[in-house]
């Protein structure tokens, strides 16, 4: 794959001018408002995956909507202690999968809550469990969820997804063995842009760790890319020609530029520069406007893979400089 987007030099200036909502704050206080309306029902659920260094639990608590979120949770066994809790979301079409499937973070000391994603799951991996139960038509869409009720933000699927991403942070303040002092978001892909979304909406975390971020200048991103998910955009528009300016203005309302903005915590990104899903250049948007102290680590030969085993290194050198090393006794 050969570079598409930006040369390095120009990425490293590239500050694009774009002006978020002026009601995005009210917006999503207004979201979240709501969704803590309905209690958290936060169900922790031991189950046996015959791990001998590990504890597993079945998580469930409420989204948006009072939706049941699915969600595993993994710690090292015999640790009695409060341990850092690494909170993290999935790419897309993904699902939560199988408890096994996931255990770095448990391994290497760390709590760790990875949430399923509603309505997804069954693109690749082991399959997803948590339906989109709060999903409104809000006018037609392209197959996939990029234009799920992208009329208006109030039916926007992404809506639905972010504040499930804030709620499973308030879930995992609230599990056994957790410090809720000590919150870490994650993911990669739409999992790095859920991840950037949370850091402006949420107080008090520690760090985020957002590998090729989706989400992320979200018009560049469909003009650019001629892969899905942001394909899918594109696809839509050719045919209601009519829509763009109100299609981008509902995107506006969860792009990890504008809330990524609003972060204090520190942050680790990456990109890969040869990326034709994530164009590098929206991740440097984001990068560039985050509101905390930030990092990016670069990959110039890879694609949408990034950094892959060797940048989960690298994250968890980053970690213990900011958090120090894990312990619980």
């Amino acid at each position: 794959m050969p570079l598409l987007d930006l040369s390095l030099d120009e990425l490293e200036q590239y500050r694009p001018d774009l002006v978020a909502p002026a009601d995005l704050l009210q917006r999503w206080e207004a979201t979240l408002a709501a969704a803590r309306e309905h209690d958290l029902d936060l169900a922790v659920v031991p189950v046996d995956a015959g791990l001998i260094a590990l504890e597993t639990f079945d998580v469930t608590f409420a989204g948006f909507g009072g939706d049941p979120i699915k969600a595993w949770y993994v710690r090292p066994r015999g640790v009695t202690g409060p341990l850092p809790v690494v909170v993290e979301y999935n790419g897309y079409g993904g699902g939560r999968g199988l408890v096994h499937e996931r255990l770095f973070w448990a391994a290497a000391g760390y709590a760790h809550l990875f949430m399923d994603t509603r309505g997804q799951g069954s693109g690749w991996g082991s399959g997803g469990v948590t339906a989109d139960r709060s999903g409104e038509a809000g006018g037609p869409s392209h197959p996939g969820f990029m234009t799920r009720g992208v009329l208006d933000f109030d039916t926007y699927y992404y809506r639905r997804l972010i504040t499930d991403a804030v709620r499973a942070v308030d879930a995992a303040r609230g599990l056994p063995g957790v410090d809720p002092e000590r919150v870490v978001v994650a993911g990669g892909s739409q999992g790095g842009g859920l991840a950037l979304a949370v850091s402006g909406l949420v107080q008090g975390l520690s760090a985020v760790l957002a590998d090729v971020p989706f989400l992320c200048h979200i018009r560049r991103g469909v003009e650019t890319s001629e892969t899905d998910p942001y394909a899918e955009v594109a696809r839509y528009l050719a045919v209601h020609r009519g829509h763009i300016d109100q299609v981008f203005r509902t995107m506006a309302y969860v792009d990890g530029v504008h809330l990524g903005a609003r972060a204090t915590a520190p942050a680790l990104f990456s990109v890969a520069l040869m990326d034709p899903i994530c164009p590098p250049s929206t991740v440097y948007a984001a990068y560039h406007a985050y509101g905390g102290p930030a990092s990016v680590e670069i990959y110039p030969f890879n694609g949408h893979e990034g950094g892959q085993g060797h940048h989960q290194v690298r994250q968890l050198a980053w970690l213990r400089t900011v958090l120090g090393e894990p312990s619980g006794g």
